[in-house]
């Protein structure tokens, strides 16, 4: 996670981590410093990142200044969104043409727009809960089988 924070992210990376390296990095607590990673790769204000995470934004900012790790809970929110943008680049990469795509910025678009198959929600509501995050994955899996579009 600390080369995450470092230098240019690599969700891809993320993505295909292994479930005990997952859990590993659940249970040490991912850094705060990720949330704003994130807010800057994505282009998005850093309270749109705690409210897809779920944390509050006391609460967030209060980890960052202090350099803390998030707790589990928080860590396995945050990490299923920087999960979601490297599905994101993977699906773009197996399609063919990744010149020029910006996986983090056209998720967070994508995070804040309504969704048919969500009811009308957008896919951002659900990013707080692991049965949300699932969801999200498999909408994004549905567009590259082009079972959804």
């Amino acid at each position: 996670m600390a080369r995450f924070v470092a230098g240019q992210p690599q969700y891809a990376t993320l993505y295909a981590l292994g479930q005990m390296e997952r859990i590993e990095a659940v249970r040490q607590g991912v850094p705060a410093q990720v949330l704003a990673t994130l807010a800057d790769s994505m282009q998005v204000t850093r309270d749109q990142v705690f409210v897809w995470a779920g944390i509050p934004r006391a609460t967030a900012n209060r980890k960052l200044r202090a350099a803390a790790p998030l707790s589990q809970d928080e860590s396995e929110r945050v990490l299923g969104i920087a999960r979601l943008v490297g599905l994101v680049e993977q699906v773009v990469v197996e399609s063919g043409t990744p010149e020029d795509f910006d996986a983090a910025t056209w998720t967070a678009g994508w995070l804040s727009q309504p969704v048919a198959a969500l009811g009308g929600k957008s896919p951002g509501a659900f990013m707080d809960t692991a049965d949300g995050r699932d969801l999200v994955a498999g909408l994004i899996a549905q567009m590259q089988s082009g079972a959804y579009a």
